[in-house]
């Protein structure tokens, strides 16, 4: 599966103008550089996992919601997950990727 990263940026944009929040609220909220947001939602840049899950936590939300369109797990149970993650770096989150996409690929 390829991704569409210009919908990517779409739909992050779309979470953040319905929160209200401005570019440079949401930089600081996720911890990521001055003006790479604007990049990300244009299409111009292409995020990290890491990134895009940071942004998911800052604008309360699931990953699912900039990947597919729609967030699938609203609510306490992926907060829950998202604050494990957090303290990851990108060694551990890459695995925990792979773990959730065998998960997926096994239907447990």
């Amino acid at each position: 599966m390829e991704l569409d990263y210009k919908m990517i940026g779409k739909q992050i944009a779309k979470r953040r103008k319905a929160l209200k929040l401005k570019q440079a609220e949401v930089e600081e909220k996720a911890d990521i550089g001055y003006k790479y947001l604007s990049s990300i939602e244009r299409g111009r840049t292409i995020p990290s996992t890491e990134v895009i899950m940071k942004l998911a936590a800052a604008l309360d939300t699931t990953p699912d919601e900039f990947l597919v369109g729609s967030s699938r797990y609203p609510g306490e149970e992926w907060k829950a997950v998202a604050d494990k993650l957090r303290p990851l770096d990108a060694r551990q989150l890459d695995l925990a990727g792979s773990f959730i996409d065998w998960v997926t690929d096994h239907k447990v």
